[in-house]
């Protein structure tokens, strides 16, 4: 723990932010737990490479299996306050509040009924997973698959192969698409 009294500067700058705040750095550390953000206007960190601290999740809307996909060390972001985390002495941020959600933008111009092509990207016991939109996946319930109820998932699509689908639920909260590719007008693969 940052002890307050040792880092007074510190303390004054980080109670100083509000929550949605705006706040420009550069990527001074890239570690397996996080991405340290120097701040322009922050003080020195005793113990980190920046006072800014930006998790995996907070890095980007889409999936990504490294952070150097995101972005990399000396690049200058724009990051939005979220927390001020006192154990670490340090504020947290988000580089993802700062772009459109693509699956918002997705959800925007979709409609429930509406027939979509999509890509099967993964095959469960319980369903399909279809790539409607560039990073965006629903789920087809096995009961809402083509193929006969006792064939399962088995042999009805195959990852890679693209499909007719219907959109049957979306959950904004939730970040859900539910797909359907029995009710499309064609009814098949």
């Amino acid at each position: 723990m940052i002890d307050p009294s040792e880092n007074p500067e510190l303390w004054d700058f980080l109670s100083s932010l509000h929550s949605g705040e705006l706040l420009t750095g550069t990527i001074a550390a890239i570690e397996p737990f996080g991405v340290f953000v120097a701040l322009d206007d922050g003080p020195d960190h005793p113990l980190f490479p920046g006072v800014g601290f930006i998790t995996y999740p907070e890095l980007s809307w889409t999936p990504f299996n490294e952070a150097s996909e995101v972005l990399h060390v000396g690049q200058r972001v724009s990051c939005e306050f979220l927390q001020f985390d006192t154990w670490n002495g340090e504020a947290r941020l988000s580089l993802r509040a700062t772009r459109p959600d693509p699956f918002q933008l997705f959800a925007d111009g979709i409609e429930v009924g509406q027939e979509l092509q999509g890509r099967v990207t993964e095959i469960l016991t319980f369903g399909v997973i279809v790539e409607v939109a560039d990073g965006i996946e629903g789920l087809i319930h096995v009961s809402e698959l083509a193929g006969t109820p006792c064939q399962g998932t088995q042999g009805v699509v195959r990852p890679g192969a693209y499909i007719t689908v219907v959109v049957t639920g979306l959950d904004r909260q939730r970040r859900t698409v539910s797909l359907s590719q029995k009710r499309t007008s064609k009814g098949s693969p």
